[in-house]
C-alpha cells in the first residue's frame, strides 16, 4: 500500500478570515475513486458541491487533518517571517503528523524544486515530494485536500458573520469587504480580531484614517 498525502490551503490571499491548510491522505489505489467523485480544485466547484463532496471525501480517506491559522496569528507570525515560510512549517507539521510515503503539494513558490527542498529540511522521515504549482487541477488527492480546507474556511467565515455582521468573502477584491472594513474602522480604533492587520488593504486604510483625523485637526 502505498499513503499518498495531497496538501493544498485555502484562504492564503484575503484580508479577513483565517488560513486553513489540509493534508489528505490516500491509498494510491483508490484514487481513482476521487475522479470518480468529480474531484477538482475547490474554486472549480459550487460551494454546494463542495459541501456534498465533504463528508464523502472523509470517508474515502485513510487520514486527514486540517491546520487553522487565525488572522491574528498570521500578523504575529509575520514580524519574524513570512506567508511562504508560514505555510511551509505548517506543511511540514502535516507530513511529520501523517507520515505518507508520498507527498504531493501545491506550491505558493516558482521555483517549485527549490520549495521541495525547504519542504524536506525539518521532516522526520524520507518520503517522495511532488510540490508543483496549480497541483489543485491536476491531482485528485491535492483538489480533495483544497476542497476540505475551502470547506472548513467557509464555515468560520459563516461563524464570523454571525457575530459581527456580513464582510463578504474577506478578500480585498470584494467590495462588501472593503466597505466593511471602512464601515469599521470609522466607528471603531482598529480593526477586529479576524482582520490581517499587517496586510497592505488593512494598513492603506489605517494610514488614510489617520491622515483624515490630521486633516479635520489642522482644519
Amino acid at each position: 500500500m502505498t499513503l499518498i498525502l495531497g496538501i493544498d490551503e485555502s484562504g492564503r490571499g484575503p484580508v479577513a478570515g483565517p488560513l486553513v491548510l489540509c493534508g489528505y491522505m490516500i491509498d494510491e489505489k483508490k484514487v481513482g475513486e476521487l475522479k470518480k467523485y468529480g474531484v477538482k480544485d475547490s474554486k472549480l466547484l459550487t460551494a454546494t458541491k463542495r459541501e456534498r463532496l465533504f463528508p464523502k471525501l472523509k470517508r474515502l480517506a485513510d487520514n486527514h487533518h486540517a491546520v487553522t491559522v487565525s488572522a491574528a496569528e498570521i500578523d504575529s507570525l509575520r514580524t519574524i517571517s513570512n506567508l511562504n515560510k508560514i505555510e511551509i512549517e505548517k506543511m511540514q507539521y502535516l507530513i511529520n503528523r501523517m507520515k505518507p510515503d508520498k507527498v504531493v503539494i501545491d506550491a505558493p513558490e516558482v521555483k517549485t524544486d527549490n520549495f521541495a527542498k525547504k519542504i524536506r529540511q525539518k521532516l522526520d522521515a524520507e518520503c517522495v515530494i511532488v510540490a508543483e504549482n496549480f497541483a489543485d487541477k491536476k491531482y485528485p488527492e491535492v483538489g480533495a485536500a483544497s476542497i476540505i480546507a475551502k470547506v472548513i474556511r467557509d464555515r468560520e467565515i459563516i461563524k464570523l458573520h454571525k457575530k459581527y455582521g456580513n464582510f463578504g468573502s474577506g478578500y480585498s477584491s470584494d467590495p462588501v469587504t472593503i466597505a466593511f472594513l471602512k464601515s469599521w474602522l470609522k466607528k471603531n480604533k482598529e480593526f477586529p480580531d479576524f482582520v490581517r492587520k499587517s496586510w497592505i488593504t488593512a494598513q492603506l486604510m489605517i494610514i488614510e484614517r489617520q491622515q483624515t483625523k490630521i486633516h479635520k485637526f489642522v482644519g
